[in-house]
């Protein structure tokens, strides 16, 4: 009896070799090429990105956490470091949920001034996909009855897409660095909202890539809350010590309300791309 000959699966159908270390390179072009694919289907041209905390919470949110630690502590008469600990995160939590609910509102705002333009597809909204901030700017697109793009990543503590992100244009990533050559390569403009380590990285590398002309094209980026990145970042002290030349401080702008930093936005945007953002007359 003749023995059954072995046929070998094709590489491109074999889970364990691209899953492997020696498959690298395809994942990466695959984290390329699948975006690409899909934004074409989707005929997004550009995008306006938001940047910040995925700590942020809306206020609401905030002001429910912060009275029911209030009523724990009404009821632990014991004193506890642990609880006066998050009682001040809470109250934190309520200060800074100012900046979720504003990039709603400039989100909604630059959603709906988008949706007036000839050509769709503008300067769609674009998030990090997941919580905080990153949520709120989506949510924003969606009030306006607009579109937006989460560019999601895989993180061991399993970071979600929120629920503002339509499903057709909602992103994972493996790869910190192709996530962020999508947020750049699409991009018109940029608003960093305050945050972490993450945007600090988001940050300082579209500047350095701005600086360096790296990126050749022109981005407006918005730092949004001038207290907070004045006192964060002391840009002028760099300056003073020579480590960043003076013209340095004009690859970005501040903005404080979203009423500011919407004028900011849709000033330089008409002037940088006057045809892409001619909007219907009437």
């Amino acid at each position: 009896m003749m023995k059954k000959r072995f046929k070998a699966e094709k590489a491109y159908k074999n889970l364990e070799f691209l899953l492997s270390p020696d498959a690298r390179v395809i994942r990466l072009i695959s984290e390329f090429l699948e975006p690409m694919r899909r934004i074409r289907q989707q005929g997004i041209r550009d995008t306006i990105v938001f940047f910040g905390s995925a700590r942020v919470s809306s206020r609401s949110d905030a002001l429910k956490h912060l009275r029911t630690l209030q009523r724990q502590k009404k009821v632990n008469v014991r004193p506890n470091k642990k609880m006066d600990y998050d009682l001040e995160s809470a109250h934190v939590g309520v200060t800074m949920s100012r900046y979720y609910e504003d990039a709603v509102q400039l989100s909604k705002m630059l959603t709906s001034w988008s949706r007036r333009f000839r050509q769709k597809n503008r300067l769609v909204v674009c998030s990090g996909g997941g919580p905080g901030i990153m949520e709120a700017a989506n949510k924003g697109a969606a009030l306006a009855k607009g579109r937006s793009i989460g560019l999601n990543i895989s993180l061991p503590f399993e970071q979600y897409s929120n629920r503002y992100v339509p499903n057709d244009l909602n992103f994972e990533f493996h790869y910190f660095f192709m996530r962020k050559l999508w947020f750049v390569y699409l991009s018109k403009a940029l608003v960093m909202f305050p945050g972490g380590f993450g945007t600090f990285d988001e940050l300082f590398e579209v500047l350095t890539l701005l600086q360096t002309r790296k990126i050749k094209k022109k981005v407006t980026v918005v730092l949004y809350g001038r207290d907070h990145w004045q006192q964060t970042v002391n840009f002028e002290n760099l300056v003073k010590l020579r480590l960043i030349s003076p013209e340095d401080l004009s690859l970005f702008k501040f903005a404080d309300t979203p009423a500011e930093a919407f004028d900011i936005l849709v000033r330089d945007l008409r002037k940088n791309y006057p045809v892409e953002t001619a909007e219907k007359k009437g």
